[in-house]
């Protein structure tokens, strides 16, 4: 009966140890996932202020246009415009 609870130690030890393991790396890939997020954040938050930067920037130049500048007129058809330029 003695060798019956030798095996039983030893076997539960192992078990603990494999278990410590997992957990270890259970806490390991949550630690770089959450490094992850954090990079992901930084990038979009960086590329969110770039793209507010450039749409101040221009809403800004286009203020700036004159206004005959900013719209340009329609075009004519082109058969309008060749009506237009037989006069005899």
């Amino acid at each position: 009966m003695r060798l019956y609870g030798a095996r039983a130690v030893e076997a539960r030890r192992k078990a603990e140890e494999r278990f410590a393991k997992a957990r270890e790396q259970g806490a390991a890939a949550l630690k770089d996932r959450r490094k992850a997020e954090a990079a992901e954040a930084a990038k979009t938050a960086r590329l969110k202020a770039l793209r507010l930067a450039k749409e101040a920037a221009d809403k800004e130049a286009a203020a700036a246009k004159p206004a005959a500048q900013r719209r340009k007129p329609a075009a004519e058809p082109a058969t309008a415009a060749a009506e237009n330029t037989d006069t005899d």
